[in-house]
């Protein structure tokens, strides 16, 4: 199927660093594939603007309700849903760096809850010997970019 023929799916995603400088990745495991990570975040809903899409996600997801603030970075991709449909994904990233936080997974679906049990803090240095595949695949260089501390030893 090529990418002119395939369904837009917006979403906003979230590159959430702590103190430690560590990412916050949430592992799913979708019961026709093998085990992936990625960022917090998921697609807009109608009539959702990606930054509400970004806050509703980051509350959902990790129980933080706070400004993500603007746009550090955006991709496309292709991709096949939880559900099981190919989609080219219009990615928006948002950058949000605190000192700690523990998620709180009550605000998660019931899909979520499904395949999406697992979450860690990875270091930089862990993201590129991961065994598993971590999406976005080039999640250091978008850490690093988007990091005004500037780039940080792998």
């Amino acid at each position: 199927m090529s990418a002119a023929s395939l369904a837009t799916r917006p979403a906003a995603r979230i590159l959430l660093v702590d103190g430690c400088n560590r990412v916050l990745l949430f592992r799913f495991t979708p019961p026709d594939r093998p085990p992936f990570w990625v960022t917090p975040g998921g697609a807009v809903d109608p009539g959702e603007s990606y930054e509400q899409a970004a806050a509703r996600e980051l509350a959902e997801e990790v129980g933080l309700a706070i400004d993500c603030g603007p746009q550090v970075a955006r991709r496309e991709v292709e991709f096949l849903t939880l559900q099981g449909v190919q989609v080219l994904a219009d990615e928006r990233y948002f950058r949000i760096d605190i000192d700690t936080c523990v998620v709180d997974p009550a605000g998660h679906t019931d899909l979520e809850r499904q395949v999406m049990r697992e979450w860690r803090w990875f270091e930089r240095a862990e993201i590129d010997r991961w065994a598993e595949p971590i999406y976005p695949a080039d999640l250091v260089a978008m850490l690093d970019a988007t990091d005004s501390s500037g780039p940080h030893d792998a």
